[in-house]
């Protein structure tokens, strides 16, 4: 009873080891083994396997092992969630299912069966679970999905590497869906145990037509129902096909001058399509071409006008992209046909009658040669010989040579040499002459008064010559004794000859001449002259005395003294009697006997002398010329002076002394003596003799070294001599300080001083010394302060900018200014060594006005590896020296603008206000991109005229926001926003608010003022507007995010440009930080300016700059960055002296007489080199917008 119950109790055991495995009794007589045996079994990876164990062991626990580790007897085998035994165990089914298989359970299984009372353990044989791992990715080198650019022809390595797998994934390579043969492959361990990888390379070679198509890299595996595939497009590139020249007409290369020819050039095929560009005689004359991609068809216009030295000219169109190996051309041979361009008659054509006239007639060249012809009138002339010369073009010159007889009745026919050809029939080429045959008047007269006939002096006479025929008209012309007449040139006196012009009527000829006679008229000769034809005729005219004259035989009179006077009548017809009379006293006088005068006239003289006394003094002595026959009458008279005491003393008849002309030799004591018949008595008289001042010493210039003091000092001649009557003046122009308040006056004596104390230079320049003693008139002089100064270069920048094209061929002027007295000794320095202006490629002029001096610096055939360097200009005086530099740079895109401000504002507009700054070597104009901010986009206005720097932005709305940037541009692009242009916010005012003038940038803001309102609205109106501006921020946040990606977008497209222009040009922009010698990149914005110099401004006239042309502009990225950079500043010479023409010189003065924003990056050094770019990928511009040799050599 016992031992059974001890049985009962192991089976209980055993039954509660087993509990929840099978649950199921077996029963205990079944016998043991497997009546299903797990088998190999292959999965992909994910799936679900099982492995089957079937067993005949009633009562036996049955497990599985994997790779020798036992999962337990618990069907839900805890330890591995994914596993579990599947099946009824009462049926002995103990399957092995396994969900969601990966790598970790690839291993050996085993179905094992635990010892029972029945009998030993079971173990199955062992079974391998396979698990099959797909590859997941292909790593495409080059990159999948990209577009890669192949040339046609050229062999390319083509990888792909599969991602981890099981077993190692087959990888094929397919071209244009054709698989490519000669791949090698290697199979590498993965990334964990049982993994593998592999890498496979081939070798491409595309050909054209796999432009467009796909490269596939194909990766099969057991694991994968369909392989996988990476692939990138092919963009083949291949050379164009010949270029075509279609000809209009039959004749090809047959033009004529003066056509306007068209040539299209096609070239078909091509990636990129072809280059095409019009040659000359090797010359390229036009490099715009355009594409058409869907027939993929390149084509160029050649428009020209055909002009007579084209001749012969080889017109060529060249086909080229990046990858020809050389140049496709086809070209055509101009035969070019032209008339002469002009006819020329050598000869005159004016002749005397009955002489041969000698003419020749020359054409200019003409292609084919033509033939002359003469005609006279209708008539057809024959001409005495005929010449044909090789001409200009490849043409023929025709000469004919004409001699013939002018006869009188050929006058004013025309003479015609006219040129014909067979090849001009539509049209004649002539020129003409008009014949002049002269021949002489044939009779010639004149009318007037009868010869003999006695005329009055002041008698109008009138003279007219006539004469008949003659050509060319005669021209009639007076004589008077052989002397022309013409008329008085003085406006203002009386005109006593008026000649008339030549008049005709019919065949006679006429002219008058109407003399008012006076006495040079007298028997004078007056002749009319016609050729060789002449007549004559005589006038006689009477007339009065001329002249009367008194002459005296002594000049000082005193009484005693005898006094002979002569009276004169110079000359009359017919003679005059004179007499003399004193007060109505006649007085005899002895006549002279008469002789011959001018103007055939007489003269007379007759004499009286004369015993004088002082009552004589003032009387007058006549002398009377009288003429019965003309009952005229000539008088003269001479006033008695007599004296009485020394020349300019007299002793008056009570005894005073009087004096005239008194001069400061008279100034002194006088002695008076008095004596009668009682005695004797004297006294003593002081005359003191005042006089105005009168400067006697005033240095100028006077020069003082700045900071050292100095006396103007002014020394004059006067009586009386005052203390206060020296004054002082500082002269100047208008509005500038003219106040003495820091200069001392002093004087002393007939001395007066300016004394100024640490002569500063606003004090140079003209002063004036005023003495007034009260005797007019005051004295005035003159006198220049020269302040004696250092040199000081006025650019207020250390490093200026001057650009100029390094293609060996252009020129580059530098220009160093300075101020400093005395005169400053300019020298030059490149790179800091001395320049050697011996070399013909330099040239300096120096200038000086004032206390201003300039130097001009020309270099000619700038070289970019010789000349693009630091130029130094050293200016020197005896006080010291300065210096500044000016970086030599290629032309470039211009510096952004600097200064922006607002200068007024209303509701729709506001006026602004900017510094330009360097122009890059080229004209540059303006460009306002502005934003309403909450309004996407951005709108863009030109600023007219280019060149201003101020302009007033219109249409803007009341009340609102907005961000506006200033952007400079010039033909090679513009400055860019990431280059941190201008930029500005202004908010416009509303409707009821006033406009604004500020003199600053406005605020963006404006500030709050003291408010009356209660303090519970307002603190709710700021909850409010603190609530809305949360929210209108983020929606600002997300916008400008939005923006940011836009320009990271764009940006990408040109970021190896703009990198390759930062390098090329980072030497170019350096800055200063307000030590003179010290370069650096840091930028200020608001203490100083660097200097800009324009020499298109300056003055002496420099050789011409190139014309503006319009060129597209280019926009970097939209980097919004509120940075000005500096500009030009334009400063002007001051006067610092009063004008130079108030003294002479001073120092030796010299007077100084909207589409695609982006700009293609690439910069061509010579014509072929425009190939090197895909026509697809150029801007449109216009034709030539930039001359090669503007383009430079960049460093």
């Amino acid at each position: 009873m016992a031992l059974r119950i001890r049985i009962k109790a192991a089976l209980l055991l055993l039954g509660l080891l087993t509990t929840g495995l099978t649950q199921v009794p077996i029963p205990a007589s079944a016998p043991r083994g497997f009546w299903a045996l797990p088998e190999n079994l292959t999965v992909v990876e994910g799936a679900v396997a099982e492995l089957r164990c079937g067993v005949r062991a009633p009562g036996s626990a049955v497990q599985w092992a994997k790779d020798g580790l036992l999962l337990g007897p618990d069907p839900r085998i805890p330890s591995f969630p994914r596993y579990r035994l599947e099946g009824d165990p009462a049926k002995g089914e103990f399957h092995l299912h396994i969900e969601a298989c990966d790598l970790s359970d690839d291993a050996e299984y085993e179905c094992q069966v635990g010892r029972s009372e029945t009998g030993p353990e079971l173990v199955s044989p062992r079974v391998i679970l396979s698990i099959l791992v797909p590859p997941k990715v292909l790593q495409l080198t080059p990159e999948a999905g990209s577009t890669v650019t192949w040339v046609a022809g050229q062999e390319y390595t083509v990888s792909c590497v599969s991602g981890d797998a099981k077993p190692a994934p087959d990888i094929t390579f397919l071209l244009s869906g054709q698989t490519i043969s000669g791949i090698s492959a290697n199979v590498n361990e993965g990334s964990q145990q049982k993994l593998f990888t592999t890498e496979a390379t081939a070798r491409v070679t595309p050909q054209s037509s796999d432009n467009g198509q796909l490269l596939v890299c194909q990766g099969s595996s057991p694991a994968l129902d369909t392989p996988i595939k990476a692939s990138f497009t092919m963009n083949i590139l291949f050379p164009p096909g010949p270029p075509v020249i279609e000809w209009p007409g039959l004749d090809e290369g047959q033009v004529r001058a003066g056509q306007s020819l068209e040539l299209s050039c096609t070239a078909r095929g091509g990636n990129p399509l072809a280059t095409l560009q019009w040659l000359k005689n090797g010359q390229p004359v036009s490099t715009a071409w355009g594409t058409e991609h869907a027939q993929a068809v390149a084509r160029s216009l050649l428009v020209m006008i055909v002009r007579p030295e084209d001749h012969g000219a080889r017109l060529s169109c060249e086909a080229y992209n990046s990858v020809s190996s050389g140049i496709q051309e086809r070209g055509v041979t101009l035969q070019v046909t032209f008339p002469p361009s002009a006819i020329t008659i050598l000869g005159s054509a004016s002749q005397s009658e009955n002489k041969n006239v000698t003419l020749s007639c020359i054409t200019k060249s003409s292609r084919p040669r033509v033939l002359l012809r003469w005609w006279l009138g209708w008539r057809q002339l024959q001409p005495s010989e005929e010449t044909v010369m090789d001409g200009l073009h490849g043409g023929h010159i025709s000469m004919s040579n004409l001699t013939f007889l002018a006869r009188r009745e050929d006058n004013g026919l025309t003479l015609t040499c006219e040129a014909f050809s067979e090849a001009f029939t539509k049209e004649t080429f002539k020129k003409s002459l008009t014949l002049n045959v002269k021949y002489p008047a044939q009779k010639l007269w004149i009318e007037g008064p009868p010869e003999g006939q006695r005329l009055r002096a002041g008698n109008r006479v009138r003279l007219v010559c006539l004469a008949i025929g003659g050509n060319p008209d005669p021209s009639l012309t007076w004589y008077k004794d052989s002397r022309t007449v013409t008329e008085p040139r003085p406006p203002q006196e009386p005109r006593r000859v008026q000649l008339g012009s030549v008049e005709k009527s019919g065949s006679i000829f006429s002219r008058e001449l109407v003399l008012i006679t006076g006495p040079s008229d007298n028997q004078a000769k007056f002749t009319c002259k016609a050729g060789q034809l002449s007549a004559s005729t005589q006038l006689v005219v009477q007339f009065p005395p001329t002249n009367v004259t008194i002459l005296a035989n002594a000049s000082t009179l005193r009484p005693g003294d005898a006094l002979n006077l002569t009276c004169v009548s110079v000359s009359s017809n017919p003679p005059v009697n004179l007499s003399w009379d004193k007060e109505g006293e006649r007085l005899e006088g002895v006549a002279a006997q008469p002789r011959r005068a001018p103007f055939k006239g007489s003269a007379a003289a007759r004499s009286v002398l004369l015993r004088l006394s002082s009552r004589d003094h003032g009387h007058r002595v006549t002398c009377s010329a009288h003429s019965s026959e003309l009952r005229e009458t000539v008088s003269a008279f001479y006033r008695l002076n007599v004296l009485s005491g020394g020349p300019r003393h007299r002793i008056l008849s009570g005894g005073a002394l009087q004096l005239w002309n008194v001069t400061r030799g008279d100034d002194g004591l006088y002695q008076l003596h008095c004596q009668n018949s009682e005695g004797t008595a004297e006294a003593l008289v002081r005359l003191d003799v005042q006089y105005a001042p009168t400067i006697r010493a005033l240095q100028d210039p006077t020069e003082v070294n700045i900071g050292d003091s100095v006396d103007i000092v002014c020394t004059v001649d006067a009586n009386p001599i005052l203390p206060g009557m020296f004054n002082w003046e500082r002269l100047g122009e208008e509005g500038e300080d003219q106040s003495l308040d820091d200069m001392e006056k002093m004087s002393k004596g007939s001395t007066g001083r300016l004394r100024i104390h640490h002569a500063k230079l606003t004090q140079a320049g003209a002063y004036q010394c005023i003495v007034d003693n009260g005797v007019a008139p005051p004295a005035r002089g003159l006198v220049r302060l020269v302040v004696r100064f250092a040199p000081h270069v006025e650019h207020p920048a250390p490093l200026t900018k001057v650009a100029a094209a390094g293609d060996s061929t252009s020129s580059a002027t530098l220009h160093c200014r300075a101020r400093g007295v005395p005169n400053i000794i300019f020298t030059w320095t490149k790179n800091g060594v001395p320049l050697d202006l011996q070399d013909p490629r330099y040239t300096e002029h120096t200038y000086h006005q004032g206390g201003v001096h300039s130097s001009l610096l020309t270099i000619a055939n700038v070289s970019a590896a010789q000349d693009y360097a630091l130029f130094t200009c050293i200016a020197t005086n005896p006080l010291g020296s300065d210096h500044t530099n000016i970086q030599l740079v290629s032309i470039s895109r211009p510096d952004p603008p600097s200064g922006l401000k607002v200068m007024s504002m209303t509701p729709h507009s506001v006026g602004l206000e900017w510094k330009p700054g360097f122009d890059g070597g080229l004209p540059q104009r303006f460009q306002i991109r502005y934003e309403a901010l909450g309004t996407p986009g951005f709108l863009y206005m030109d600023v007219l005229p280019p060149q201003a720097t101020t302009f007033t932005l219109t249409g803007l709305q009341p009340s609102t926001r907005y961000r506006i940037w200033l952007l400079a541009s010039n033909a090679l692009g513009d400055s860019g926003l990431d280059d941190k242009g201008s930029q500005i916010s202004i908010t416009t005012p509303g409707l009821d608010q006033p406009s604004r003038e500020p003199d600053y940038q406005l605020p963006t803001e404006q500030p709050a003022g003291p408010s009356e309102m209660p303090l519970l609205p307002v603190l709710l109106a700021a909850g409010g507007l603190l609530l809305l501006s949360n929210a209108s921020c983020v929606g600002g946040f997300l916008w400008q995010r939005r923006l940011k990606r836009l320009a990271e977008g764009i940006s990408e497209k040109t970021e190896t440009g703009s990198e390759e222009d930062r390098v090329r040009n980072e030497y170019e922009e350096s800055q200063w930080t307000g030590d003179r010698d010290t370069r650096s990149s840091t930028v200020s914005t608001t203490d100083v300016e660097p200097y800009y110099h324009s020499m298109r401004d300056f003055s002496p006239q420099l050789p011409p700059t190139m014309e503006e042309v319009s060129y597209p502009r280019g926009l970097r990225a939209l980097e919004e960055e509120n940075m000005a950079f500096p500009g030009h500043l334009y400063d002007e010479v001051e006067r610092v002296y009063a004008p130079s023409q108030a003294w002479g010189p001073l120092y030796d003065e010299v007077q100084m007489d909207s589409c695609d924003f982006r700009w293609p990056e690439d910069r061509y050094e010579d014509a072929k080199r425009i190939y090197d770019q895909v026509a697809g990928d150029l801007d449109p511009m216009e034709p030539d917008a930039i001359p090669f040799e503007l383009r430079g050599h960049l460093v």
